[in-house]
């Protein structure tokens, strides 16, 4: 008896068919069975499920002689299904790597309970979306059970099927059935969520919900929405013969009378036309189910509410017509502040502009104000130690402010003290560029720190990469950094391309990256600190995956590899540590999989990690893509993997200076089985390993010695000319040092 069968009905999906089936079948998890289900589908969706059950044993295929609907064509898959848990999957939807393994983890975890809710992402044809308005209650149960009588507020999550897991003797004992129509999945979820004693959530991603185009029948006008009428009473009818589920009944009521009023303002569903009988059926609805004592929520939908049970539809057209005012309204008056509050900004902005610079001011900024990191904050550090005379103040989001080191002195963009800050400093130092707005003024000095070494096309490059550049202008980006004077190098690789990708009238300055100081001077204790603080056991071998974005997906993640099936292949006495790129941090990304692993101990999530330098030198190799954080790591002279399974379409979209897999730091992988292997192996830190990062090590760390920090610091702020950068010395790995000790 397999511990999952997966329900997928089938119809009019050809285009769509494979992915799904093929998202289900690539689980690393494999104690399943796929029940396909042909819903009479008249295209050529029968033949592609009997070619997969050709090949799979794991697929079986039903063929209904008639067309009966989602509905009926799931209770079909579940009259044949064998497994411990039934998960339902519609046809152009599909699973998110892991999954499986992730949801058996839980269910282990959580020995067992009634019904397991995992999250969701919306998948337009133009690319993937933000998480699901779930991921929050998702988050917030943890790893506890509960009831739905007494955690009511997990009855708002998502009304659909495929977002869950239901133990089969549960969802069959109570007889759930699926009814024909439109909102089939209403009842029978919250059937299920009442009627469960121990539901359990995951905090993860499981199902790319796709948004189509054109066809998908809930955003198709027409009568058709009046199904949900009768798929509300069948509930209702359910819940008047049960007199233990009385609690129930007000919860559910509120929330029927949400999901109504939802549908009836959308006119993608209910037409004008429509709107009144519509309406109508509302309001018989409530008149007929109001449970005694119902109280509405606050807020305008609790109006709406009220509002159905003693006024007409004009009333309630009224009502929203006003709202709609109101907010055009509160728009309006809030443009129309919004308006005074700059103008009076900038008008204390051009005072300030009219006082001298101040010769002992600096201003610093890294990664559009995010915090204290990066160049930056390395010679920001430097700058306290040799230039105590220069105050030196960050730019920061208010958001991040919180999070600083102590004693750091600090300004918010948009306040007064900001713009003084602006007016009066002589010295900028940022690894991007100052807003359009600020002004460059005489006397000033601009320093450019960037992020790396580069490997992907930057600033004017971009013009022939449409694609890449999409959501701001070149040529602004170029008049912004017309206001360098200096432009930091760690190589003469860099300088060159900085040279041809910004060509303005800057100076580079060869100093070598000052935030890579931490890496050449570090110690191994500096290191096993790291180690302690991320939780990695003593003598494990750490194996850093730092994975870049991708321009060609919207949202700019793209799931490589199974992290899940990563971390068990390396093994015991591996750690994985993830760190994902700055841009992403925040996305979907981290609901692919990342947190639930992160929380379940199967790996080191160091993404908030405020120094990546100290991810770097907690770990014995890197993992990355086309990250630029290769050509840092390569000054610990440590092995280095390129995963390279998608260069051709990444080097097509956002271009690049070099092939990286043809001048790579260490081994390529171009498929995980080959990423795998290397590991199981051994190859990933064979000689030829070591031969090809020392070329790379040579060309790209070449003025990284360890004293980038102290050469910016006295040429820029004390007008020094301090010594050349001389070959920096080899950091040994965590492991390697261990094992020298033990020798």
């Amino acid at each position: 008896m397999p511990r999952f069968s997966i329900i997928v009905p089938v119809f009019k999906v050809q285009g769509f068919l494979h992915e799904c089936i093929d998202s289900v079948l690539g689980q690393s998890y494999p104690d399943f069975e796929v029940i396909a289900v042909d819903d009479r589908s008249p295209d050529g969706c029968g033949a592609i499920l009997d070619e997969y059950a050709e090949r799979d044993a794991r697929v079986r295929v039903l063929h209904l002689p008639e067309n009966v609907g989602l509905g009926r064509a799931r209770n079909a898959g579940l009259a044949e299904a064998r497994g411990d848990y039934v998960l339902f999957l519609d046809s152009d939807d599909f699973y998110t790597p892991g999954l499986l393994a992730a949801v058996a983890e839980r269910l282990r975890g959580a020995e067992d309970p009634d019904i397991l809710v995992f999250d969701h992402v919306r998948t337009h044809w133009w690319g993937r979306g933000g998480r699901s308005e779930a991921s929050e209650l998702l988050a917030r149960a943890g790893l506890d059970t509960f009831d739905l009588r007494t955690s009511p507020e997990y009855a708002r999550l998502f009304l659909v099927a495929w977002n869950k897991a239901y133990r089969r003797d549960f969802f069959q004992g109570h007889g759930l059935q699926y009814a024909p129509g439109l909102y089939e999945d209403a009842p029978v979820t919250y059937r299920s969520m009442v009627l469960a004693e121990r539901i359990a959530c995951l905090n993860r991603i499981g199902v790319e919900y796709r948004q189509r185009r054109q066809g998908a029948i809930t955003k198709t006008p027409g009568r058709r929405h009046f199904d949900i009428f009768p798929q509300y009473e069948g509930l209702f009818a359910f819940l008047k013969e049960r007199e233990d589920l009385a609690w129930a009944r007000p919860l559910l009521f509120e929330r029927a009378l949400d999901h109504v009023l939802f549908v009836i303002a959308r006119e993608d569903r209910v037409t004008p036309a429509d709107r009144r009988d519509f309406h109508r059926e509302i309001r018989a609805f409530y008149a007929r189910h109001c449970p005694e004592g119902f109280t509405p929520p606050e807020g305008p939908r609790g109006t709406e509410m009220r509002l159905l049970a003693s006024s007409s539809y004009a009333s309630f057209a009224a009502l929203r017509g006003a709202r709609g005012l109101r907010r055009l309204a509160g728009a309006g008056k809030r443009r129309t502040v919004g308006r005074a509050s700059k103008a009076a900004r900038h008008a204390y902005y051009k005072a300030q502009l009219r006082l001298p610079l101040d010769p002992h001011l600096a201003v610093y900024s890294a990664t559009h104000h995010a915090g204290v990191h990066g160049d930056p904050a390395a010679i920001h550090a430097k700058a306290r130690e040799l230039a105590p005379h220069i105050r030196g103040v960050w730019v920061v989001r208010q958001d991040a402010v919180d999070a600083l080191p102590p004693g750091i002195d600090h300004v918010t963009p948009g306040s007064r003290e900001y713009y003084a800050v602006m007016a009066r400093a002589t010295y900028w130092v940022n690894n991007v560029n100052w807003p359009g707005s600020l002004t460059k003024r005489p006397g000033s000095v601009h320093l450019h720190t960037h992020q790396g070494t580069p490997l992907k096309y930057m600033g004017a490059d971009l013009l022939d990469k449409p694609g890449a550049r999409h959501g701001f202008s070149v040529p602004k980006m170029l008049h912004r950094a017309d206001r360098w004077d200096l432009s930091l190098v760690a190589n003469r690789y860099s300088e060159l391309v900085w040279d041809r990708a910004y060509p303005c009238h800057f100076t580079s300055l060869r100093t070598g990256s000052p935030r890579n100081d931490a890496l050449v001077d570090a110690s191994a204790e500096r290191a096993a600190a790291v180690r302690a603080r991320l939780g990695i056991p003593d003598g494990n071998t750490v194996v850093l995956y730092a994975p870049t974005r991708r321009e060609y997906r919207r949202g700019g993640h793209v799931d490589r590899i199974d992290l899940a099936r990563f971390a068990a292949d390396l093994g015991a006495g591996h750690t994985l540590v993830v760190r994902l790129h700055p841009s992403l941090a925040a996305g979907t990304a981290r609901g692919l999989g990342l947190a639930d692993l992160h929380a379940r101990g199967v790996l080191v999530d160091a993404t908030d990690e405020q120094h990546v330098e100290d991810v770097m030198l907690a770990s014995d190799v890197l993992v990355t893509d086309y990250s630029a954080l290769m050509f840092d790591y390569a000054n610990l002279d440590r092995p280095i993997v390129v995963h390279a399974d998608d260069w051709g379409a990444y080097a097509a979209s956002r271009g690049a200076y070099f092939d990286i897999t043809a001048e790579a730091p260490g081994h390529v992988s171009r498929s995980y089985r080959e990423l795998a292997w290397l590991f199981a192996s051994g190859t990933w830190q064979d000689e030829e390993s070591a031969g090809l990062r020392a070329a790379f090590r040579e060309r790209f760390c070449e003025f990284d010695d360890g004293r980038a920090a102290e050469r910016v610091v006295r040429t820029v702020l004390l007008g020094e000319q301090p010594p050349r950068p001389e070959p920096a010395p080899v950091v040994p790995a965590p492991a390697a040092e261990r094992a020298h000790s033990l020798s």
